[in-house]
Order: structure tokens, then sequence, then C-alpha cells
């Protein structure tokens, strides 16, 4: 008798559960927040001036400020937003784009805005107008555009023109002896009349010099000794990186050995080296080049050697021979190098790189480094002399798989996490068009 009712009492206590879990159940219900997307959210654009001259004098400060509202999804969003710039009348197809992750405003100094308009072909000293837009994303498939506005501006010309016709041609370059998609490597004006001076990298074989890629008008080096001569012999070289200068008043050349690059702790070779090889960028007259760093030091040297090397005694970015280590931190950079100012920079930015079972570091990596164009086209990246082993390659950013390109098609049109791009065994000259929509690469081999 004692068993039933005990059997009786856990069948009450079980319903009991049960009603109360309904219950529950049926008022947590009603508690839910329910979530409605709103399809007619808009985010709202204004320029804090709408018609500006740019100054180069006034580099450095602050010229204009984009300010938007946030739009009104239904929900809290995780919206991240993007400025766009094109010229007025255009369709952003191809803008220029400034990524601002989730701030609600975006002030330009003047430099920062004058070398976006330029990235535009818009002509220094002339008034023209810019159009801007913001995208603002919640997800690959959901993004909205605000309204256009326009500014009136006049840029100006940040960049030198050092560019010349001549160049170097041969054997001993990535164009050989005539290569339509590979220019001959240019030589540069300099501070004296009829002197020009080329920095190049060079393979075993021979070189001449000539005009506008064209054999019309060429030197060459009947003698080997260090002679101009009209349609002369040609020249041998053998393998390495070299600064070239030829002196058309006294009809003479030089070759030497001429390379500076990043040597430290922080650099990938350590204080041994081989060094990171700058690049010389012709538009400002300095040296510069992509890197990423560990935490650590580094120091700018002469041809992977000690004997010219310069450091940073007062960490105020100026350069001293023999000066102290400069402390970086883990990350990546473009770092420049003005011989001619005695200065320096190292600016955080995103990387491009070339990784896999193809290239030296295979699929781990790190990567082989794109060089940004120096220039006014940005979204341009270039990696020249690259050599590859049979097997297939792929473009990521950072050195991390977050971001990366691949060929579906292997069609030279790139897609988000596309499929690895085969290759030759050989050496390369690669560009990779960041900017176009959607991204392209061209691969050259010498």
């Amino acid at each position: 008798m004692k068993d039933i009712k005990i059997n009786n009492m856990k069948k009450t206590i079980n319903k009991l559960i049960y009603s109360f879990a309904i219950l529950s159940l049926i008022f947590s219900c009603d508690d839910v927040e329910r979530v409605y997307y709103n399809d007619s959210a808009e985010t709202l654009l204004s320029l804090s001036d709408d018609n500006i001259v740019l100054d180069e004098n006034n580099a450095t400060n602050e010229i204009l400020t984009l300010t938007w509202t946030e739009p009104e999804f239904g929900f809290n969003a995780a919206t991240l937003y993007s400025i766009q710039i094109d010229l007025a009348g255009g369709d952003f197809s191809n803008p220029q784009i400034i990524s601002v992750g989730s701030s609600l405003e975006k002030t330009f100094t003047v430099e920062e805005l004058n070398a976006k308009l330029l990235s535009l072909s818009m002509t220094p000293g002339v008034e023209g107008v810019a159009s801007f837009r913001v995208k603002a994303t919640l997800s690959e498939y959901q993004e909205i555009f605000s309204n256009v506005v326009d500014l009136n501006v006049t840029p100006y010309s940040s960049l030198l023109d050092l560019s010349t016709s001549l160049g170097v041609v041969g054997s001993g370059t990535p164009g050989g002896w005539g290569n339509e998609n590979i220019l001959d490597l240019p030589f540069y004006t300099t501070s004296t009349t009829n002197v020009f001076v080329a920095y190049v990298t060079l393979r075993n074989g021979e070189i001449k010099f000539r005009n506008n890629n064209d054999w019309s008008e060429n030197w060459g080096d009947d003698g080997n000794d260090g002679t101009l001569d009209s349609y002369g012999a040609n020249i041998p070289v053998t393998a390495g990186t070299y600064k070239i200068e030829v002196n058309f008043n006294s009809m003479t050349y030089t070759m030497e050995e001429y390379s500076w690059g990043i040597v430290g702790s922080a650099t990938p070779n350590q204080w041994n080296g081989p060094d990171v090889m700058f690049h010389y960028n012709s538009f400002q007259d300095d040296w510069r080049t992509v890197v990423s760093l560990g935490d650590g030091e580094i120091k700018f040297r002469f041809n992977n050697d000690w004997g010219l090397n310069y450091g940073d005694d007062g960490a105020d970015g100026s350069i001293e021979a023999n000066g102290s280590n400069i402390a970086v931190s883990s990350g990546h950079y473009l770092v420049t190098m003005n011989l001619n100012t005695q200065t320096y920079s190292i600016e955080q930015m995103d990387v491009w790189g070339l990784v896999g079972s193809a290239t030296a570091n295979g699929w781990d990596g790190p990567n082989d480094k794109f060089q940004p164009d120096f220039g006014i086209n940005e979204g341009y990246y270039y990696l020249n002399g690259v050599n590859l082993n049979d097997g297939e390659v792929k473009i990521r950013q950072n050195d991390a798989w977050g971001v990366n390109y691949g060929d579906d098609g292997n069609d030279g049109t790139l897609e988000l996490n596309g499929a690895n791009i085969p290759v030759s065994a050989g050496t390369y000259n690669i560009i990779f068009n960041h900017a176009s929509n959607p991204p392209t690469i061209e691969m050259y081999q010498w």
C-alpha cells in the first residue's frame, strides 16, 4: 500500500514539473525579442566643405571631414563602412576605396586626399569634381549605399618626374633583347644635364642602352672599357644588383654593385641577412619596401654589409651613420628611407604576398611580398624577379588566409578564395591589380 502511495505522489510531482515547464515556455516565448530587417534603412553622407584647393605646403593638415548617419536596420547591427570616391559622372565601378571599420566619420589630410584624387587621374592644378559615397556592409549579401555628394577640388602634383626615354636592354635583363610585355629597365634624370642613372637587378648575360625601347638609337661598348659607342658591342654582366650611370657629356658609363636593405632581429633573416631589399622610388627620390616584421630591432645598410649602415640615435625619425638600433613591433609595414633628407618612416599597412607550393617558402609562407605602386596607380602591386618552381600559387593578405585570391577560370581574373593558380618553373614579373573589379593578375616569364 505504501508503494502505491509513493508512485502516485511521483506521478503528481512529475505532472506539476511538466505544467511549470509549459508555463515557463509560454511566458518566455512572450519575452522573446522579435527581430525584423528594415529594408528601407539608409545612411546620409555630408562633407565639411564643398570647394577646396589643395596646397602641398599644408600636406599634413586636415582638410576635409566626411560624416554619415547610422542606418536603422531594426536591430543592433555590426555594420562596416567604406568610402568610395569617383570622378563626377562616374558609376563607381572602379572607385578609390577607404575602409573605416565601424566609424561614422573620416577626416582626410591634404596629402591623403590629394593622393586619392591623383589616383583617379584628376589633373594637378586644374579644378575638377570628385564624387563621394559611403557603403554600409552587413554581410556579403546585405549592403546599402549613401547619397552621392560632390566636391569641387583642385589637386596638386606631389610626384617628381625623373623619367627618361633611356633604358637597359639585353639577355641580362627581365625583358631580354626585346619583350613587348616587359619594358627596358629605366634610367632616371640626375642633377647633372645629360647624366642618367638606373638601379637594376641583372642576371648573367649582356646588356646595351637604347632609347624608347627601340633599336634605332642604342649604345654599347666596343672595347669593354667604360666608353659609350653608338651601336657598339654588347656589354657582359654578371648577376647582381647595380647602379648604372651613363654620361653623354663624356660618352662614358659606370656600373657598381648597389643595394639598400633592412637588417635586424625583427627581419626574417635576422642580423646576418641577406637584408630585405629596398626598391628605388623615382616619384619621391627615396627608397621603399613592404615588409613583415617581428618584435625586435632593425637598421638600414648598404650592399648587405656593415661598412655603411644607418640607425636612429634619437628615435626621432632621422638616420645617423652607425646609429642606434631602431625598435619595432610585430606587424606589416611600408618602410621608407630618404637619403636626401636623412630621414625614414615606418607605416603600418596591409601587405599582399604570393604563397604556394611554387614559392620558396611553400604554403606556410612567409609570402613573397608585392610592392605597391609608388606613383599614382593606387591598387597596383608588383613582384619582379621572383623565382618559382613547378607548382601552384595564390595571393593573400598579411601572410594569412583571411583574405586570399585564386583564379577559378585560370583566365587572369581573380576570385576571393578562388582556385590555386598553376605555374611552371621560371623567373617572373607579376602584376596584381587590386583596383580593378574584379581584381586581376598578369604573369610574365623572363
